[in-house]
């Protein structure tokens, strides 16, 4: 080990690394981060040749990790979470207005609540170009998937601002002409007499109704799809009850509510960003403009 104090190390040769471990293998990796992999192959070598051992053993199933590839891991991390820590703080920075938020949030809110409050936004900041993510996942907002976040949940990581803005009320809904073709009067005896629209992998639904003491399971739901916007649409269109914000499906007179009001619990809205780019003059205005415009929205629900 006497070559170790003397390794420098090219950082693209540890992010084609710490690719391979996340996807896998050589060719999936080159996918995921638009490399070809015959230049991946090479990164690879060339850091092995670097360290003087194999990282990987490769195989027909993709790439295994060594004890030394084992070894590299942690500390490869680390480097990726201190050059990520380090471009935060140099974005955050930037005195200029000038430039480009990356905002994420669902599908519907990304589809029906964002674009009223961010136009607004764009007359009063025109040199502000935003980037819109309709993205159901937890977005990782330290790696610069995003610059700011409109999520349905308490984020988990410490490193970053989260506010909480208050609850959008949720309601359970169908289409008057579904509910016509039933004939069927709602009530919960004959809850199991109609279709339901749900998730088809997201558990969000089956764990929010388990809280309340109703069991669910995926197949008890008629109509399946993770997409959010699919299952507005399939509610709109007379293919069952479906879950939505009301304040949204008020706007819609083909909606008739189905559940009692209140039975389903408000979505709490968080509103994050990373901590380092929270000083930053142009994520602070689009921030402090979607802060004040939702509060505004989940305060005028009622009217």
């Amino acid at each position: 080990m006497d070559n170790a104090n003397r390794l420098n190390f090219d950082w693209s040769l540890i992010q084609a690394f710490l690719a391979v471990v996340e996807h896998g293998a050589v060719a999936r990796a080159a996918e995921a981060i638009g490399a070809t992999q015959p230049t991946l192959s090479r990164q690879i070598a060339a850091l092995e040749a670097e360290i003087g051992a194999a990282l990987f053993t490769r195989g027909a199933r993709g790439s295994v990790l060594t004890a030394a590839g084992e070894a590299l891991v942690y500390p490869a991390k680390q480097m990726q979470q201190a050059a990520h820590a380090l471009q935060l703080a140099a974005s955050g920075q930037s005195q200029s207005l000038k430039g480009t938020v990356r905002i994420t949030a669902s599908e519907m809110t990304s589809a029906f609540l964002l674009p009223p409050i961010l136009a607004s936004l764009r007359w009063k900041y025109p040199d502000i170009q935003l980037e819109i993510v309709a993205n159901n996942a937890q977005d990782n907002l330290l790696e610069r998937e995003a610059d700011i976040a409109v999520r349905m949940a308490k984020p988990e990581q410490d490193s970053l601002v989260a506010r909480h803005l208050g609850g959008l009320k949720m309601g359970g809904f169908a289409s008057k002409a579904y509910l016509d073709q039933k004939n069927v009067p709602f009530s919960p005896a004959t809850m199991g007499d109609f279709d339901w629209i749900g998730y088809d992998k997201n558990p969000a639904i089956v764990n929010s109704c388990r809280a309340l003491g109703i069991e669910l399971t995926r197949e008890s739901f008629a109509v399946r799809s993770d997409d959010q916007m699919v299952c507005w649409q399939a509610m709109l269109n007379g293919m069952g009850i479906g879950f939505a914000f009301e304040l949204l499906a008020k706007q819609y007179p083909q909606l008739v509510r189905v559940l009692p009001e209140n039975w389903i619990k408000d979505s709490p809205v968080w509103l994050t960003a990373p901590l380092e780019l929270r000083s930053n003059p142009r994520i602070r205005v689009v921030y402090d403009h979607l802060a004040e415009h939702l509060i505004a929205l989940i305060n005028n629900q009622k009217n």
